[in-house]
């Protein structure tokens, strides 16, 4: 019995040690590279692209529909995207796995960019070696995500490479069978485009400097020209004949220049509601004797700037290469304006453009012209498109003889989603089904109308104030500043306009998706992500400061994250695409032309960015990022709120509006003196950068390194 006992025992190890042996080797883990679906390959890639020879790049983003019926905004966000002529400056990378993987492997040394030539400049084939950042593990999925280590630049192509530095979940060397089998078929596919594609990766193995044989995966791909249409749309208003500024803007057609002296009042009457109805509000103007006897006059007019949007908010997409770029209307956009105390210079007052934050409007220059006006220069400002109320709102300026003057406020706020409203800023975002446009074509068409303001007052004679036939405004010298939103598309404006000189940024950051999730401005996405059908909120509660989202995205600068949270990979893919989509109107794809690579024709720009540490409102990392992409690190001023507060505990959380707060005595001196930094330098031609409160530690100028990658916020 034992006998037998035993021999079955051996019987069966002999068995089991022959199928170990028989059976084929378990598959290794490795990267998927089935071009068929942009998820089941290294993404981006020009494979998800189609020749379009009209555009800069020579290719058109194709990626296919997913069921429409069952992800309809889905279907409306990549009809959106496939009208770009390449993948986003700041790419999501994606590599998709057959099994599990060591995300602790994952650096960038295996997981890596490089730069292989720019699309616009055939010389221009420099090979550069970018890492990676933010990189997200998710098991669920078996996939692989992380962020370029740095902004791309636009209308270049770039190859993603995965190397056998990898390890799987064992601690085994990822393979790379299916990447190796594609390259290494000469046969032809019988489809010419993945024909080509292949051909390009046979070149980018060419560039990458390790062995063929540790590629595990690859793919190639090319990022959108993000300035190009507005090129054209500069160049258009540069040679075009421009109407004059009208500076007879009464209601009655009366002349709205004022001394500042005769006014006894001026009073906003914005528009809130389609019955109509009206708010009323005492504008400040007391605020224009920050600095006493600095300011003569308020000016009120209009401009008459080519408006490129549509009726629902954006503006159509045209070739990067031959495309022409379609005027829609012509409007009166409204301006005010400050003009100093003392004797008009020879060409003129020089003239400081002001860029407005979210939410507010032209009416909020009273609390910075005053400072400008001490130091000789003049400041103007619009509206940008969603502000300032309703097209019905008024002004009414009364004077102390009695009399009043009334005339348009310029409100360019809409009733846009038909509730008999027009909020604080409705109109500045493009309608369905364009909605992941967000602000994209608002911050363009703003920049359109200051490009069109520099183009009237150096090719007219109409800034006349005094009426005595001779510009009050000297055309040679014109200026920028911008608060929050302001700094945003001032960014913009810096990089593509030559005839404004300098300019400082206040509180400015970037990608615009990134600062609204990061700040107080989170419900905005929040919004966006509920409205989508199906929405991907993925929290029960929709109080902030959640606002019902956790996209799970780890800062920059950390060890890998895993994946756990349900549904954060479908709000990364929208904040993607959110992102990618506005990356035609964000700071992040402008801010490298300012000084570190202007475009065509320009010249580098002085420049200053203020931030302030602790920033709610646009948290610290935007800033940076905004900073990184312009290598202006040394032009950074940083205002230490942490160690104001320590002394003054007065003073708010939140110290976004550092440069507004000259109404509290509690903030006063640091607005004025951030005020004054902005004055001198521009007075100077940009020449002369102040540390604006010297030798005293609350401002650091330039910021004291490394730059901020956390928030900072002050509990």
């Amino acid at each position: 019995m034992y006998r037998a006992r035993g021999f079955g025992l051996r019987s069966a190890w002999a068995c089991m040690l022959f199928w170990i042996l028989a059976a084929p080797a378990v598959a290794a883990v490795e990267p998927l590279f089935d071009l068929t679906s942009p998820m089941s390959a290294p993404f981006p890639s020009n494979r998800f692209a189609v020749v379009d020879k009209s555009n800069l790049t020579g290719l058109r983003v194709n990626l296919p529909k997913p069921d429409c019926t069952l992800q309809p905004s889905s279907c409306d966000e990549i009809v959106v995207l496939n009208t770009l002529d390449g993948f986003n400056l700041q790419p999501r990378l994606r590599l998709p796995f057959s099994g599990l993987i060591d995300p602790g492997s994952v650096n960038s040394s295996n997981v890596f960019l490089v730069r292989l030539a720019n699309s616009a400049d055939s010389t221009d084939a420099t090979p550069q070696v970018i890492g990676i950042n933010q990189i997200v593990w998710d098991p669920s999925t078996l996939t692989l995500f992380a962020e370029a280590d740095v902004l791309l630049e636009q209308h270049t192509t770039y190859a993603l490479f995965a190397t056998s530095a990898l390890r799987d979940a064992s601690g085994l060397a990822v393979a790379g069978s299916a990447f190796t089998k594609f390259v290494g078929n000469t046969a032809s596919t019988g489809d010419e485009y993945l024909d080509q594609y292949r051909a390009a990766l046979l070149n980018a193995l060419q560039t990458v400097g390790k062995p063929a044989s540790s590629i595990v995966a690859a793919s190639v791909f090319t990022t959108l020209s993000a300035t190009a249409e507005m090129e054209k749309i500069r160049d258009q208003i540069h040679t075009s004949m421009i109407e004059g500024a009208d500076l007879n803007a009464g209601l009655d057609g009366t002349r709205t220049v004022f001394p500042l002296a005769s006014i006894q009042s001026i009073t906003v009457t914005r528009q809130v509601g389609t019955a109509p109805s009206f708010q009323t509000q005492s504008l400040p103007f007391q605020l224009l004797n920050a600095v006493p006897n600095s300011v003569s006059r308020i000016v009120f007019g209009h401009i008459h700037p080519p408006d490129y949007q549509t009726s629902r908010q954006s503006i159509p997409r045209i070739a990067s290469f031959s495309g022409v770029p379609v005027v829609r209307r012509i409007p009166d956009v409204y301006f005010t304006l400050v003009l100093p105390v003392g004797t008009r210079p020879a060409y003129g007052w020089p003239v400081a453009i002001y860029g407005h934050g979210l939410g507010s409007d032209k009416e909020s220059i009273v609390a910075f012209a005053s400072t400008l006006a001490a130091r000789g220069i003049a400041t103007i400002g619009i509206n940008v498109p969603g502000h300032g109320g309703g097209e019905l709102g008024t002004i009414t300026v009364t004077r102390t003889n009695g009399t009043a003057v009334t005339l348009q406020a310029g409100g360019r706020g809409i009733d846009q989603n038909a509730d008999g409203l027009i909020g604080i800023t409705e109109g500045v975002d493009a309608a369905g089904p364009r909605s992941i446009i967000r602000n994209r074509d608002g911050m363009r068409q703003v920049v359109t109308d200051m490009m069109a303001l520099v183009h009237t007052i150096r090719t007219t004679n109409t800034f006349d104030v005094n009426n005595d036939g001779i510009a009050d405004l000297d055309p040679e010298r014109i200026y920028y500043f911008g608060i929050s939103l302001g700094s945003i598309y001032g960014t913009m404006l810096l990089a593509l306009d030559p005839a404004v000189r300098a300019g400082v940024l206040n509180v400015p950051g970037g990608a615009f998706a990134d600062v609204t999730r990061t700040g107080v401005f989170r419900s905005l996405p929040g919004s966006a992500l509920a409205a989508r059908k199906p929405s991907l909120l993925n929290l029960m509660s929709l109080a902030p400061p959640a606002f019902g989202f956790d996209e799970n995205i780890p800062p920059r600068n950390r060890p890998p994250l895993t994946n756990k949270v349900s549904g954060a990979l479908e709000i990364q893919d929208y904040l993607e695409a959110a992102e990618w989509t506005a990356m035609l109107g964000d700071p992040l794809a402008y801010a490298r032309h300012i000084r570190r690579a202007p475009l065509l024709d320009m010249k580098p720009k002085p420049v200053i960015v203020q931030f302030a540490r602790g920033d709610r409102t646009v948290p610290n990392p935007t800033t940076t990022a905004l900073l990184r992409a312009g290598d202006l690190a040394d032009r950074a001023t940083f205002y230490r709120h942490d160690l104001a507060v320590a002394t003054n505990r007065g003073l708010p959380l939140d110290p976004h509006t550092f440069l507004a707060g000259i109404i509290a005595p509690a903030t006063t001196p640091v607005a004025l003196a951030a005020q004054m930094q902005i004055a001198e330098f521009l007075a100077s031609d940009g020449t002369v950068v102040v540390d604006p409160d010297g030798a005293q530690p609350i401002f650091e100028t330039p910021i004291v390194l490394p730059l901020p990658e956390v928030a900072n916020f002050l509990q």
